[in-house]
């Protein structure tokens, strides 16, 4: 569920602004979607939740990129190789380790520092380092026999 702020605006469209974008309905309606869904979500998945009416195919790509560009969003790849959109918690993401399960394409923020950035070649200027780990979630875990 989708808490309003005072002056009527949700959280989703709160967030958007704070990265400095407009917060289109678009962009709202996904944030809201990923949010609320219990499990992360693929491409598919989401058209299919939203209607045919809500976004075109490639709008919605162009918003699910924006969305893990501005680390309201992880993106992971599942043991099938089909990406999957879950909401980073409470919509603000530092820079930590992820643990990504290859069987439900889940993605877990881990209280893990990063390890230090390697040295770079002259010249190169570092904007971004992500550290991911894949496996198993707990759950698929119990899953399997």
């Amino acid at each position: 569920m989708v808490v309003s702020t005072e002056n009527g605006l949700s959280l989703a469209a709160e967030h958007i602004r704070r990265r400095g974008a407009r917060a289109t309905p678009g962009r709202i309606r996904v944030l809201r979607l990923l949010r609320e869904a219990p499990v992360p979500l693929s491409h598919a998945e989401i058209e299919a939740r939203l209607g045919g009416t809500a976004l075109d195919r490639v709008t919605l790509y162009r918003v699910l990129d924006w969305l893990v560009d501005s680390g309201l969003a992880h993106r992971s790849a599942d043991a099938g190789r089909v990406f999957r959109f879950s909401a980073a918690p409470a919509g603000e993401h530092a820079a930590h380790a992820h643990f990504c399960c290859e069987s439900c394409g889940g993605v877990f923020c881990l209280e893990a520092a990063l390890p230090a950035a390697p040295v770079l070649p002259s010249g190169f200027s570092l904007t971004r380092m992500g550290f991911d780990l894949r496996g198993t979630c707990a759950r698929c875990s119990a899953e399997t026999p």
